[in-house]
């Protein structure tokens, strides 16, 4: 690199040497007397360019492109990676939601089965209950209706026997009434 700066420096003092008395008139660039020299020096100034750019720059400059085809080779195989992991995570993330939700699924079948054969149990035992307690009332019932069918009794017996009484003026005897009392309860029973 030292070489190519001495070579560039000598050069420029060259050229600055050869020109120098037609740079002080006009323009020397367009002195037809300095095509010759223009040319030769165009084409030297190109190929020192080429070797410069052959042998420093170009090689440089690929493997600056070859490394960073490197990396972004190495960040797409990564991210590829990356994304069969995450595939494979939300894969598995999935599986066990799926299982979760069979689990929960369970969970409540089986309750909703022990909550019904409990509700079952309770309205057995309840109807048992309310059977047994209306058994009971109308047991009783038909005692109290007996009973008061049999005082009934009496006291139509004794009503009507009171009643005659009054109309006739008369006692008449309670067995008459009872049978009689008893011959109409017949008729309407």
């Amino acid at each position: 690199m030292r070489g190519f700066i001495r070579l560039l420096g000598g050069l420029a003092l060259t050229v600055a040497a050869g020109t120098g008395a037609a740079s002080a008139a006009t323009l020397p660039q367009l002195d037809h007397e300095f095509y010759a020299s223009q040319v030769i020096w165009l084409v030297v100034s190109f190929l020192i360019l080429y070797v410069v750019m052959w042998r420093f720059a170009l090689p440089r400059i690929s493997h600056i492109l070859e490394e960073r085809q490197d990396r972004i080779e190495g960040n797409l195989e990564r991210a590829e990676t990356i994304r069969r992991e995450a595939q494979v995570t939300a894969e598995a993330y999935d599986k066990a939601v799926s299982e979760a939700r069979a689990a929960a699924q369970s969970v409540i079948a089986t309750a909703r089965d022990r909550m019904a054969a409990d509700a079952a149990a309770h309205h057995a035992t309840l109807s048992e209950r309310l059977a047994a307690e209306i058994a009971e009332a109308e047991g009783r019932i038909l005692e109290a209706k007996q009973e008061a069918m049999a005082h009934l009794r009496d006291v139509a017996v004794e009503v009507t026997s009171t009643a005659a009484e009054r109309l006739a003026g008369e006692r008449v005897d309670p067995r008459v009434v009872g049978r009689i009392v008893d011959h109409v309860l017949k008729e309407r029973s």
